[in-house]
């Protein structure tokens, strides 16, 4: 009779865990032909599946937890690679490689676009938009899963002891095994006076002012890309001939490029008359909503672009990791300035252009 009991618990057992079992289908779409690509479980950190890109395509089906909290990536192995993220909430979903994009269900979608504005940048390029960024997040999806995903940067924000007090709150998200994993780390950080300090250390400084530096006092390098009409122009049919160029790299999808690019579009109503090009250096993915966004922003200048998202062979030449970011070239072909924003921008337009 025990033995029957026995084998009943563990069939109740195995029903139930079974129960929590949800289907998932993920159609993508990449330019990484012959890359594989990987879906990971972000509870344990490892890989679910696994496949090639083919033809441009890709596609995973299989089963995982009830909402749990999947990736998709080009590399497994480093942390720092970029992760594209979804909810297992049995609906279908689509994932462009390109330029990071999800559609699916209205959960993933919001989650997605956190995604790209939080994780999209480094923090110690833009810590008070990453801030406001997470802020804005953990007021607004407060009843929704989406903030579980991204509870281990809402830690560098608000700290330890007031990310605690939130959980305490008992929010949607706080009883999503993520987050209950996550919290122990927390009570262990707090027992033994760990503080993870938001902000750039002294290392990241120097690294960002290093790299805001890099390619200053040299000759610019050239390279080919295709205008919005799929004609392509080298940048060097724009250097020279008297004028002075600057050369922005933003994209459609980039939060800060868009916000920068009123003061972009103020300097050159300002100055192009009296020698100021520039050209746009887009790291979209697809045409359609880098063409849309040129026409929001109204950017009347020379926009190019190869599709290919961080892989442009503008990332590749000139080191870029982080958009916005642009290059100040003077009429012999020398890089003057770079990252040059906001009122810097025009301080250093005003010391070439004068008043």
């Amino acid at each position: 009779m025990k033995r029957i009991l026995l084998m009943m618990s563990a069939w109740v057992l195995m029903l139930s865990a079974q129960a929590q079992q949800v289907r998932y289908t993920v159609k993508g779409v990449s330019k990484e032909n012959g890359k594989m690509v990987y879906l990971e479980d972000r509870l344990t950190s490892k890989p679910v599946d696994s496949t090639l890109v083919a033809k441009g395509k890709f596609m995973f089906k299989g089963q995982a937890d009830k909402d749990a909290i999947l990736a998709i990536t080009f590399d497994k192995n480093d942390w720092r690679s970029w992760r594209t993220l979804f909810f297992n909430d049995g609906k279908p979903v689509s994932v462009n490689m390109n330029d990071s994009t999800l559609k699916g269900s209205p959960l993933n979608e919001r989650l997605s676009y956190y995604n790209i504005e939080i994780m999209g940048m480094p923090s110690y390029h833009y810590p008070e938009y990453r801030g406001k960024m997470v802020k804005k997040l953990f007021e607004e999806e407060r009843e929704t899963l989406v903030p579980a995903a991204l509870i281990v940067e809402a830690q560098k924000v608000f700290g330890t002891k007031e990310l605690q007090s939130i959980l305490e709150g008992q929010p949607a998200y706080a009883a999503h095994p993520y987050v209950k994993q996550y919290e122990k780390r927390l009570k262990w950080m707090a027992t033994t006076n760990i503080v993870v300090k938001s902000g750039r250390t002294e290392e990241q400084k120097v690294a960002e002012k290093a790299e805001k530096n890099a390619f200053v006092g040299q000759q610019f390098s050239d390279f080919e890309m295709a205008d919005t009409l799929g004609t392509m122009h080298k940048l060097s049919e724009y250097v020279g001939n008297g004028h002075w160029l600057f050369v922005d790299f933003w994209a459609s999808w980039c939060g800060p490029c868009l916000r920068e690019m009123p003061n972009v579009v103020a300097a050159y109503e300002k100055y192009h008359d009296k020698g100021l090009d520039i050209v746009g250096i887009s790291f979209d993915g697809n045409k359609i909503p880098w063409k849309k966004a040129i026409a929001r922003q109204k950017m009347p200048w020379v926009q190019l672009s190869d599709l290919k998202g961080w892989e442009s062979v503008g990332a590749k030449i000139y080191k870029i990791n982080a958009i916005p970011d642009n290059l100040l070239i003077d009429p012999q072909g020398k890089i003057v300035a770079r990252n040059l924003r906001g009122e810097a921008l025009h301080e250093k337009l005003r010391e070439v252009f004068g008043e």
